[in-house]
């Protein structure tokens, strides 16, 4: 039977005859026990596990990798060097989308899932077991840089569309609430990760901390990992999700086929978040970096206010979706990036301040980044076509983390470090005016077509 589409007014006017009619109502009638709120759950478990892995290794770059794998140099060099490392897995992930993509059209999704999951339970594992600088010498350093590769080529892999079939399933006037379920994933496995660093850094000496202690983070992170990957399969495995994926066209597509036809939406796509993801990065990572190598504030005090920011981070995603479905996601967007273009200027008085000061900074940045966040995945993405939007999709979000995310780590703290953290303030600048120009951009277009 032909692929259909299930919203009729989606459907174009020549397409539909008495029998198309007819499959399309029981098609509807057959999904009836498939509730948007489903594929949300699914959503969610994914992300939470992801962004776990994500911050178990990024708030190791600051505490732990630059004195376990650098202790040759300096406390900033070796958190630069390990910043570095960190980008690596930003710039894998796309070519983890492609090749993943191809195992799914050979293989199908639920092994493409499967291998992609279990890459990245080993790649994550491997970095708990891995020696040391004073065990391997520079061979510890290369094989954390291909492990980390490894997690940047799984997290590409990962993608299995429930984000894109949420929102195409999600009511006409709910589709913010919706969209906004699956980014809760971030503050989620943020406030995991800190909560288990600051547990360890409070109740174990710093000799136990950095020659055992930081590599259980990473157990738990394997752990999750599996977990999450049969909580995933059970969705992505039934028929009727596999009927629902087929129906929405939501199947990888050819990339340069994709590529040549969809650039416009993708560069577009990639740049329209980037606010939100540098910020993202400015009030997680980089701060407790700033706050190690620049202050004498307790750390575990510093992740718990990132802790208590995750908690607003979470009421700001969900306020998003309310009001996404009021105003529109685009212009909410929109209206965040300049709010984010206006905090950039207080980066230096507040985060070169006092401790009341940062802690304002962190707070203040994880409500509005929260604000902003919930909407930041896949804005443009109803852009493409139908049988692009899978590939589409992926490809958008891994490049909006590695323009908008991936270095801005390292760009902050060696701006800060080397001239001051005023050039943080126009590093984030930058990064909002590119997604008001983006949107901007995207909304002209809309309006010409």
């Amino acid at each position: 039977m032909a692929s259909i589409n299930t919203n009729d007014n989606e459907l174009p006017s020549n397409y539909m005859t008495d029998s198309t009619i007819r499959n399309v109502r029981n098609t509807k009638s057959d999904h009836s026990s498939i509730a948007p709120g489903e594929i949300a759950i699914g959503v969610v478990i994914g992300r939470a596990s992801e962004y776990f892995d994500f911050f178990v290794y990024a708030i190791a770059s600051v505490l732990v990798f630059p004195q376990v794998f650098f202790p040759f140099e300096q406390r900033l060099e070796g958190t630069l060097y390990a910043f570095v490392i960190f980008s690596f897995a930003f710039l894998a992930r796309p070519f983890g989308t492609v090749t993943f993509m191809e195992i799914q059209r050979r293989l199908g999704r639920e092994a493409k899932l499967t291998i992609a999951l279990f890459l990245l339970g080993i790649s994550t594992a491997g970095i708990a077991f891995l020696p040391t600088y004073s065990h391997l010498g520079v061979t510890s350093i290369v094989l954390l840089s291909l492990l980390r590769i490894g997690q940047g080529i799984a997290l590409g892999g990962s993608w299995d569309g429930l984000p894109s079939l949420l929102a195409l399933n999600a009511p006409q006037n709910k589709r913010g609430w919706y969209a906004m379920l699956g980014q809760l994933g971030a503050p989620v496995g943020f406030m995991i990760a800190a909560g288990l660093f600051a547990y360890m850094v409070t109740n174990l000496s710093s000799e136990d901390f950095l020659d055992w202690g930081w590599r259980y983070p990473f157990y738990v992170a394997f752990a999750i990992n599996v977990v999450a990957l049969f909580a995933r399969l059970r969705l992505v495995s039934t028929n009727e999700y596999k009927r629902l994926l087929d129906e929405r066209e939501l199947e990888p597509t050819n990339i340069v086929e994709m590529t040549r036809s969809q650039g416009r939406n993708l560069l577009i796509g990639a740049l329209a978040a980037l606010a939100s993801y540098a910020l993202f990065h400015l009030v997680t990572v980089f701060p407790l970096s700033w706050i190690t190598i620049y202050s004498k504030r307790s750390l575990s005090g510093f992740l718990e206010i990132q802790m208590i920011g995750a908690v607003l981070m979470i009421v700001g995603i969900v306020i998003s979706g309310l009001v996404a479905d009021r105003i529109g996601r685009r212009k909410m967007l929109f209206t965040l990036a300049l709010m984010i273009a206006v905090l950039s200027g207080f980066v230096p008085a507040l985060l070169g301040g006092s401790e009341l000061g940062q802690d304002i900074f962190i707070l203040l940045g994880f409500s509005i980044l929260g604000l902003s966040y919930g909407q930041a995945a896949g804005a443009v993405t109803a852009n493409f076509a139908p049988k692009y939007r899978y590939t589409g999709a992926a490809l958008t979000s891994d490049l909006a983390w590695l323009v908008g995310a991936g270095f801005a780590p390292l760009v902050a703290l060696g701006l800060s470090s080397h001239f001051g953290l005023e050039y943080v303030s126009l590093y984030l600048l930058s990064g909002a005016a590119c997604s008001m120009a983006a949107l901007s951009l995207n909304r002209a277009l809309e309006i010409r077509n």
